[in-house]
């Protein structure tokens, strides 16, 4: 079973962040989340190995076939690639 990290916050919907803990776009998504006080959850992929990190895997490629980072997944209906903080916060000010 995948360890997922909590962050406590403001309830806005489900926020899930695919991270690496070395990404410095990853790190700025972080902040700027714990800077809007929004509860989220989130998997620091690189930290993962075998069998968890395939099966995390499977589910960034679902909403990112690039497979990059960061990869936010709003609602389980909205991803937002990338550190795109106006569409970050606009999309958590719902």
């Amino acid at each position: 079973m995948v360890e997922v990290e909590h962050v406590a916050g403001k309830d806005m919907g489900h926020a899930m962040l695919y991270a690496l803990s070395t990404c410095p776009w990853c790190q700025k998504t972080k902040r700027l989340l714990n800077e809007l006080g929004v509860k989220y959850d989130y998997i620091d992929v690189d930290f993962l190995d075998g069998a968890d990190k395939e099966e995390v895997m499977k589910e960034v490629r679902k909403w990112n076939p690039a497979s990059s980072f960061p990869t936010l997944v709003l609602n389980n209906s909205r991803c937002i690639v990338g550190f795109k903080e106006d569409e970050i916060r606009k999309a958590l000010s719902k």
